[in-house]
Order: C-alpha cells, then structure tokens, then sequence
C-alpha cells in the first residue's frame, strides 16, 4: 500500500514538473569577464541540483572515510559485548546443568573480555552478575576462599551500576545463604542485617534468617521470623503450627532460670499461650527451675479446659502436672475430681491425677490410678516406673511392706526393660 501510495506521489510531481517547465520560457544570463552566456532557466535548475547532489555525496563521502576508524572500533566493541554476553549466558546453562567447573571458567571469560574492554568495563551490573554466578559455581565445588572473593568483588561492583539495590541484594542473599552451608550463622546473619527493611521481609530472606536464627540457638528470633513468614504464607498452615509450636518450646526449654522462663513466656503471643503443647512445656521447665507453683498457675487455665483439648495435649498437660504435685494447693483438688472418670481411661491423665492425689494424701483413690496406670504398657518405661515408685512409697507408708518390696521390683524390671 505504501509503495502505490509512494507511485501516485512521484507521478503527480512528475506531471506537476513537466507542465511548469515545459511553459518555462526564462533564460538565465551569465556575465563573466567581457563574456555571456544565456541557458535555459530549465537547464540551469538541472545543473545546480546536479551540483548540489554532487557536492553532498562528496561530503557524505569524506565523512563516512573520516569515521571509518571510530566505526571499525565500534564494531570491534560490539562484537565483544556479543561475546561477554554469550559468555555469561553460556555460564548460567551450565551452571544450571551442574557442569560447575566449566561454569566458573565461562564466567571467568565474560569478566576478562569486559575488564579487558574500556568500553564494556563501565558495565558494572554485568561484571557484578557473572562475580556471583562464578561464586554460585564455587561454592558449588567447595572452594570457599575464591568464592568469598568473587562475592566480595560482586558486592562491590554491584554499589557502581545503575540499579545497585537490587544487584547488591542479590549479593547478599547469595553470601548469607553460602554462610548457612559453611554453618557460619554468625555471618550470615550480617549479611541479611544489611538489607533494607523492605528487602529483609522478603520470603526468602526470611527464610534465610529463620535458618541462620535456628543454627544460632536463638530460638525467639527465630520465632519471630517464623511467624512472619506464617503471615507471608511462606509455608503450609499445618508445618507452619508446627512449626511455630517447636520454636516456641524450643525458646522455654532453652530458659536457664526464671526470669528468662518468664520473659519468653511474655514474649509468646496469646494464641501460643492457649497451646496445650506449649504450655505443658512451659510448665515443666518452671517445675524443673524450681517454680512448681507458679507453674501451675500457667497450667491452670489449660486444665480447665482439658476437655476441649486434643488426645496429645491432654497427655501432655497430664504429664506436665506430674511434674509440679509438689506442693500442690487444695483447690486443684476440685479440677481433679471433674476429671476422674477420663483419669481412668487415659494412662497418662490417670498418672497425673493418681500422683497429685497421693501428694493430697488420698492414698485409696490415688492407689487405684496409679495401678492402673502402673500396668497400662502405652506408657513409657519411666511413667511406668514412676508409678510403681509411687506405688511402693504407699505401700510403706501403710506398713504393706511385701507390698511395697513388689512395687520396687516392678519399678526396677520396668527401668532396666525387662
């Protein structure tokens, strides 16, 4: 269509020419010397376009050879880039198919042709990603030393480009995450406090520091990363509860006296202080730091509640209760008579009931609990065996020694497995 267009264009100016200067009766006199010359007003127009065509092409002419230097270097510098670019392409295929070596040597290629190019050396995001992509390859193959170098000098080659966050970030993640592998978590944790806000709630520098926070044992950072990866949906919802459960317990059990207990207890949301899991861990920790009592306030509230809670809370709030009998105040005496009929049916609230009712001196009641508990093999060996102790001290204090001599044989079979 545009050349018809183009056709119809040149025909209406050609028509257009030849009907203006086929009436064109004008001369053109030139006067030069004592000499003139007459031509055609048609002819002279010929002549100076001829002439001015003549002269532009000269001056393209003369150009075009005065460039031709500056032009051949061009081509000789795109030429290289097309290279260094096939290069590092190249680089990240076989990186990618786990040909590492080959990998290294192919970055090492594009950063020399740009390093040796004056040109290309300004390019510094590219030098930046073949440094990282060369210290992929590295790490890959163990070689920790070039690694942290090519790292060192992509982080510095990513603060000189154009869109140096992004680059450096990069950079950062890679150096954290090969700081993870070599166990180093002190380092990597460096490395992600250099990331802007924005970039440090990121999934997967999250991921990175909840990683780095677990190898640090520090179980409430890493709780805190964990959580807002859950927001994130960083993961399921189920390993996230189980997650988020585990680091909770982890960060109590680590607790070495009370007042860290307390703290950490603080710093858990209400959401994980409803946790029967976590709770009966709470409670068992603060029994083991010798706050029996104050561990049963924490447990209070859990208990009463017993019934609402799964098959594996109540065995480990059962358990946890066990833990903290000592001492136990009259008004748990109440909490345990709701549960006496389940107390029978379930081991482990039997022992726990059992238990808190001999430290109660309610020797019948607390006999038949902890028989039955005694002989239920879905305990463990040492809930067993801490029946029959019970059992035997009894046993002694009523003065049914044959008794008691059987509960401690029992107790002794069940610890050693027989």
């Amino acid at each position: 269509m545009r050349s018809i267009v183009w056709l119809l264009l040149v025909a209406v100016i050609a028509v257009v020419g030849a009907t203006a200067l086929g009436a064109n009766d004008g001369l053109v006199t030139i006067y030069w010397r004592g000499w003139r010359t007459d031509f055609s007003l048609n002819l002279f127009l010929l002549v100076m376009a001829a002439l001015f065509l003549a002269v532009y092409s000269l001056v393209r002419a003369l150009d075009g050879l005065l460039a031709l230097p500056e032009r051949a270097k061009q081509w000789r510098t795109s030429r290289r880039d097309r290279v260094a670019q096939a290069a590092l392409r190249e680089g990240l295929a076989l990186y990618l198919a786990g040909r590492y070596t080959r990998a290294h040597k192919t970055c090492q290629k594009a950063i020399a042709i740009q390093a040796d190019t004056p040109e290309l050396a300004l390019d510094a995001e590219f030098t930046a990603l073949a440094h990282m992509l060369s210290a992929g390859s590295l790490h890959r193959l163990q070689d920790r030393t070039r690694r942290d170098e090519h790292l060192q000098r992509a982080l510095e080659m990513a603060r000189m480009t154009r869109k140096p966050r992004a680059t450096e970030e990069g950079a950062r993640l890679m150096s954290a995450e090969s700081a993870l592998e070599d166990r180093d978590a002190a380092r990597a944790l460096r490395e992600l406090s250099e990331l802007p806000p924005g970039v440090a709630r990121r999934t997967q520098a999250l991921r990175l520091k909840l990683q780095a926070a677990r190898l640090a044992r520090q179980p409430m950072e890493a709780l805190r990363t964990a959580r807002l990866l859950a927001k994130h949906q960083g993961f399921p919802a189920a390993a996230a509860e189980g997650l988020l459960r585990s680091l909770a317990s982890e960060a109590l059990s680590t607790a070495r006296d009370l007042d860290q207990l307390r703290q950490s207890w603080l710093l858990l949301d209400a959401n994980e202080r409803k946790d029967p899991l976590i709770v009966a861990r709470a409670v068992t920790r603060m029994a083991q730091l010798g706050g029996s009592v104050e561990a049963r306030t924490w447990l209070a509230p859990s208990w009463d509640q017993l019934t609402q809670h799964s098959p594996e809370g109540v065995e480990a709030l059962a358990f946890a209760l066990c833990e903290t009998v000592e001492g136990l105040e009259t008004e748990w005496l109440a909490r345990l008579d709701k549960v006496s009929q389940e107390a029978l049916r379930a081991p482990a609230l039997g022992l726990a009931v059992g238990l808190a009712l001999a430290e109660r001196q309610l020797w019948g009641k607390a006999r038949v609990l902890l028989l039955s508990a005694a002989k239920d093999n879905q305990l463990q060996g040492r809930r067993r065996r801490q029946a029959y102790v019970m059992l035997a001290r009894l046993a002694e204090k009523e003065q049914r020694l044959d008794d008691a001599q059987s509960f401690w044989r029992q107790a002794a079979l069940v610890e050693s497995g027989v």
